[in-house]
């Protein structure tokens, strides 16, 4: 492995981060403070505990996660395009770097810095309610997983683009609503039967139950089937990503 190539690519992304400290950092912070002025002061303050715990500290796994699922897929998407769109991503492919050691540079750097912010945003959180991490080793499991994986899906999304716009579309349009809708401030087993069967077709009512069970110890869905649905999508992004550098899609051409 090109241990020098992957250094220097994930270098450059990281420091591409500190350069914009205000956006990448500081923004999601004061993002996740207003949730809990809105959501957990405001509106908790009138909502009975929730499985044993304040509304405040229930939905500190479902912010945490949700901000993750975005921050992920945007550093990755951005990461890819930006060279594609300056034309240097054929520099990159012509380079003596194999495609693992591009994917795994630029993911592995939006990954890390999805992870970065998330605990970020947990430091955050305790200065808003009493913080509670009953499993910390799984909670860990969880954050670098979907930061992964997510990373992955958007770095597909950065190929797959051919524009800035289309760049925000995933995000905005499909994972926001899904990241909403999939358990982030409620529970789904408070919806009618119907709805709570509907809702375990999203993917995200995994990843959010699961990581909220590593906090307060109780989830919508076993840990287990959370934790098999992740690695799922992590085995469907893989593939997508290998059958992208095996045809060239959007690259090449």
């Amino acid at each position: 492995m090109n241990v020098h190539a992957v250094r220097a690519i994930y270098t450059f992304e990281m420091a591409r981060t500190f350069r914009t400290l205000l956006q990448s950092i500081v923004s999601p912070v004061l993002s996740t403070s207003l949730y809990f002025v809105v959501f957990g002061a405001a509106i908790g303050s009138r909502i009975e505990s929730i499985d044993g715990v304040s509304y405040g500290v229930f939905i500190v796994p479902g912010l945490v996660m949700m901000s993750l699922l975005t921050l992920s897929i945007s550093n990755a998407s951005f990461g890819i395009y930006f060279p594609k769109f300056v034309g240097t991503i054929y520099e990159l492919l012509s380079a003596p770097v194999s495609y693992l050691e591009i994917v795994l540079a630029y993911v592995g750097a939006a990954a890390t810095k999805s992870v970065m912010i998330g605990l970020v945003m947990l430091a955050t959180a305790a200065f808003f309610v009493p913080l509670r991490i009953d499993h910390p080793l799984v909670m860990v499991l969880f954050l670098v997983l979907t930061a992964v994986t997510f990373s992955l899906f958007g770095f597909i999304v950065g190929i797959w683009a051919d524009g800035f716009e289309k760049l925000q579309l995933v995000p905005l349009l499909v994972v926001m609503p899904l990241a909403f809708l999939g358990g982030s401030f409620y529970s789904i087993d408070m919806l009618p039967p119907l709805w709570r069967t509907i809702s375990l077709f999203n993917p995200v009512v995994y990843l959010v139950s699961g990581f909220r069970w590593s906090f307060i110890g109780t989830a919508d869905v076993s840990v287990g089937i959370s934790l098999f649905m992740t690695l799922a999508f992590l085995g469907l992004c893989l593939a997508a990503v290998a059958w992208i550098f095996r045809t060239g899609y959007r690259l090449k051409n």
